[in-house]
């Protein structure tokens, strides 16, 4: 919603401001087209051949972040924290092997189906069921699996974060290729010298449009998009550090209600939930969800 209403101020503004102090809107319309065809058809093309084919496809996807904001809301957190508390409860009370068919078989688990979204993020069920596995095959030093662990985000992240980057690139380039189509502009007029000066001006002014729409593409539309991007991915990869947190708080020898407090510590404020409504929420997830 605030990034609808940033993009309607944008422009409201801009050229708002621009016809208030008496400026000519029909030498930007008219130049408009072309200008935008040499300066974003050649800021696209710079983008394809700089990316895979995977960071296209999410950067075309990123779009649905940077207007939906993140994915994982408050409910999701309690959920994922309430899934974390039976997982380590019934290691606690049952031992690791009383997890095996959970996690050898996540989608037939009573304990994983009661949680959909979850299951639904490959890689958050995969984070989780990996790292269990690794318990039941006896490696329980909390720093050995820390470290296996932080491997794995920094892994999904940095590839989570690739749509951010070609996005902010291609914000970078535009100014560049704004002077480009500004100095094609000038070499069309330098060849009508002849012309009277309305046309010149004119024609001059055509050409002062491509750098305007470089500029203000880049900082009043494409990179802002880049910043809020990567801002969503962000706030979507703490989801995974709390899965982390409270694992190895787990082989630390917390029990599980201390180990689930402590990822609750690493919540995003806006859907942080209080120590109260955790607590409601871990009442009303029986230990029968385990068996």
């Amino acid at each position: 919603m605030f990034q609808i209403i940033g993009i309607v101020l944008l422009f409201g503004l801009v050229f708002g401001s621009f016809l208030i102090s008496g400026g000519n809107m029909a030498v930007i319309l008219h130049a408009l087209p072309h200008e935008l065809m040499c300066i974003f058809g050649a800021g696209i093309a710079a983008f394809l051949i700089s990316n895979k084919v995977s960071t296209i496809k999410g950067t075309l996807g990123g779009f649905g972040k940077i207007f939906g904001g993140p994915k994982f809301k408050a409910q999701d957190y309690r959920d994922l924290l309430t899934l974390l508390f039976l997982l380590t409860k019934t290691m606690k009370s049952k031992g690791v092997i009383a997890l095996e068919s959970h996690i050898e078989k996540p989608h037939d688990s009573s304990i994983f189906n009661r949680f959909p979204k979850i299951v639904k993020d490959h890689f958050a069920l995969d984070f989780i069921c990996d790292t269990l596995r690794m318990m039941t095959m006896n490696l329980e030093d909390p720093h050995q699996i820390e470290d296996a662990m932080e491997k794995q985000l920094e892994k999904h992240h940095h590839e989570a974060q690739a749509p951010a980057h070609a996005l902010q690139n291609l914000a970078d380039a535009l100014p560049a290729l704004g002077i480009v189509a500004a100095v094609l502009g000038v070499i069309k007029t330098m060849g009508a010298i002849t012309e009277p000066p309305e046309i010149l001006g004119g024609m001059i002014g055509g050409a002062l449009v491509g750098t305007f729409l470089g500029v203000f593409l880049a900082y009043g539309l494409v990179g802002p998009m880049a910043t809020r991007l990567k801002e969503v991915v962000d706030e979507d990869g703490q989801f995974y550090k709390i899965i982390q947190q409270v694992l190895v708080a787990h082989l630390h020898g917390n029990a599980a209600q201390i180990s689930v407090e402590i990822g609750r510590g690493s919540v995003p404020s806006g859907a942080q939930p209080s120590f109260t409504e955790l607590e409601e929420a871990l009442s009303a997830a029986p230990m029968e969800a385990a068996a």
